[in-house]
């Protein structure tokens, strides 16, 4: 959905003052400022009001999304009613993180301690790099993985 935030983000943002810039030009001479401000503040409450009708319709928006999924792809109480898998799925569902996450712990330490030695161009340094990847972009998201590049750079020796 943060897509559809930043849509109305684009949309409203700023948008008051937009108008009131664009239109300021083409203010009467005779006009006071008084009725100027009283303009602009017109202005600005219609585009608050317009911004919030927005963000109304996001948040409906999203709810649908959110139901949709739910209906789609199920939720884990109804795993619950399927006997002894249901149990063993929900499980695995909770489990898989972590173990991957100590996996990859354990294989970096091992990597980085120099206990496993990976040859450049090697079917496992191409594992080594696809793991982390993944595993990093999944548990801790793209920032994570861009943060870190340059130690796999430095470590392999590309980064010099």
């Amino acid at each position: 959905m943060a897509v559809l935030s930043k849509i109305v983000g684009l949309l409203t943002g700023g948008l008051g003052a937009k108008i009131i810039g664009a239109v300021k030009d083409y203010f009467p001479p005779s006009m006071t400022d008084k009725d100027k401000q009283a303009f602009e503040m017109k202005l600005m409450e219609v585009s608050h009001s317009h911004e919030i009708e927005l963000l109304k319709e996001l948040q409906v928006a999203e709810a649908e999304f959110n139901q949709r999924i739910k209906d789609l792809e199920g939720t884990a109480s109804d795993l619950k009613e399927i006997p002894i898998v249901g149990a063993i799925i929900i499980f695995m569902r909770g489990f898989q993180r972590p173990a991957f996450g100590f996996f990859t712990i354990m294989m970096d330490y091992l990597v980085f301690s120099g206990s496993w030695v990976i040859t450049e161009g090697s079917r496992v340094e191409t594992a080594f790099f696809t793991i982390n990847l993944l595993v990093l972009g999944f548990l801790f998201g793209e920032r994570a993985v861009k943060n870190i590049m340059p130690l796999f750079d430095r470590y392999m020796g590309k980064g010099k």
